[in-house]
Formats: structure tokens, sequence, C-alpha cells
């Protein structure tokens, strides 16, 4: 059995309000062979926003599963697509942030659950405390304004919550945006940042798509036991040998390969087509 067997011709919900279809559709209809919908009026943002008016309940994973499920709750279907994405300093290098999305498939069918995944530093993800209209203009050229979109926000201390004002697209809304909260602030000082919903993030949406991407090569990846899709790395086992001196560097040296379905796994030398490490990459002959 393969993928196009287990998905040919079936309609499959995307979990979305932010147009993510854009990007998720047309490469799964094209791969699989489904027919992708998105459900009317659906609302994700009860599972969360990026303006922090709703925390979002949970791992980012659970976020985006909670959406899946959601979706075939109120369509009554048997296949859905959610993602999620997150910005978060990056875990080598923290003084950068990287953008990391993920792409859930759930087929209630086959009782299949596969995760594509993307993490990139190609982001604009950004903010500033500006007091001026010229700042908003300098913060707004350096993040791609007009192309990306902006939210500008401040404490109202009257009512005790945040005015927010999203998916600022044009310079007469940035203005009139920007004034009316330089205006209304109580310190005179306004929040300006990148809008990160998909639909208002260009860059953002490309890496959607490469985590759209990732989740078709997993699917394609069949179990060599059980021929179910998904049979995907679950853990890196490092110790490359150096090429010069043999020592093992702490470069991937065997992949295990599990089914989550059978629970089949496979070692798998080599990774990365590289049976030895460069010296450079050696903590022992380039200290």
């Amino acid at each position: 059995m393969n993928d196009q067997q287990l998905f040919n011709d079936r309609l499959a919900v995307l979990a979305t309000m932010h147009q993510k279809e854009k990007v998720i559709a047309p490469l799964l209809e094209q791969e699989l062979g489904i027919k992708v919908i998105v459900p009317q009026d659906f609302n994700t943002d009860i599972f969360g926003t990026f303006t922090r008016e709703v925390k979002r309940p949970g791992t980012q994973i659970a976020a985006a599963k909670f959406k899946a499920e959601k979706a075939l709750e109120l369509t009554r279907e048997n296949l859905a697509i959610a993602s999620e994405g997150s910005f978060t300093p990056h875990p080598l290098v923290p003084y950068i942030y990287c953008n990391r999305e993920i792409v859930v498939l759930l087929d209630k069918i086959n009782n299949l659950e596969i995760i594509g995944e993307e993490i990139s530093t190609d982001t604009n993800f950004n903010h500033q405390i500006i007091t001026n209209l010229d700042e908003a203009y300098i913060f707004a050229k350096k993040v791609g304004f007009p192309e990306h979109g902006l939210v500008v926000w401040f404490e109202n201390l009257e009512n005790r919550c945040n005015e927010i004002i999203k998916g600022i697209t044009k310079e007469i809304d940035l203005i009139t945006s920007v004034n009316f909260a330089l205006h209304n602030s109580p310190n005179s000082q306004v929040n300006i940042e990148t809008d990160m919903r998909a639909m208002y993030n260009p860059t953002r949406m490309k890496n959607i798509a490469k985590a759209t991407h990732n989740l078709l090569n997993k699917i394609s990846s069949c179990c060599p036991k059980c021929n179910i899709p998904g049979f995907e790395i679950t853990e890196i086992i490092q110790g490359l040998p150096c090429e010069f001196c043999q020592i093992p560097t702490t470069l991937p040296l065997t992949a295990i390969y599990q089914c989550k379905k059978c629970g089949f796994n496979q070692e798998k030398l080599f990774p990365n087509g590289m049976e030895f490490a460069n010296p450079a990459q050696c903590m022992y002959c380039n200290p």
C-alpha cells in the first residue's frame, strides 16, 4: 500500500482562517490526489494568537492537533490538516530568532498522525517601542512593509486592556493607527510589531510550504515491514569519525527510523551521505 492508495480521491479539511490553503492545498492535492477544503467560519484564534490575547493551549504540536480535531468534529470528515507556527530564539544561536512551522496530517480511517516540520532563520519577526511616526516608518521599512503586515498596540489603562490594531498593509492605515495609538497612549509610547499571521506574512508562508514538503517526504517514506507511510527519523546518534584522526565528532553517524503504526525500527548509517567528517568540524583537529 502506498500514499496514493491511502489518500487518492479523499476529501481533507484544512483547519485555517489565515489563507494557508494558498500554499498547503496545491502541494497536497498534486502529490496525494486529495481534495482540500477549508471549513466555513472556522475560528483558529481560539487556539492562540500571536498578539497574545489568547494563550496557546499546550505545545505547538498539541495546538495543531486541536485545530485538526476540531475541523473533523465540525465537518464530520475523517482526514484533516492543520499547521501551527512559533517564533523563538534559535537553539544553537540564541540571539537569532527562528520560525518553526509544523503541518499535521490526521487520518482517522488509517489511524495515522504524520507531522511535517521546518525550522528557519528566514523570518522578519520583530517588535519595537516607538514614540513618533518617523520611528514607525523606519521599523516598517526594515521588516518589509507593505508586503508584510504590521500590528500596532498600546496599553489602555482606563479599560485595563491592550488596544490592538492588526493587519496594517497600507501607508494611510499605518499613519492613522500610529497617530491614534500615540494620542491615546498614557505615556506616548506605542508598540509596533510584525503581523505574523500567515496571510500577512509572505516569508512565513514560504516556511509553511517547506513544512508541507517535509510532510510529503514523510508520507512517501513507508515502513519496510507494514508499508504504512510515516516511517521517519526518531533519533540521531552522533559520532561520525573525523577523516584525519578518526576520533568521533558531534556530526550524525546513525539515524534511527521508526514506524508509528507497527513499531518497527531500523538503523541507517551515514544519514547525511558522508562517511567521514571534515577535520574542520573535529574538536581535536580544530579545537
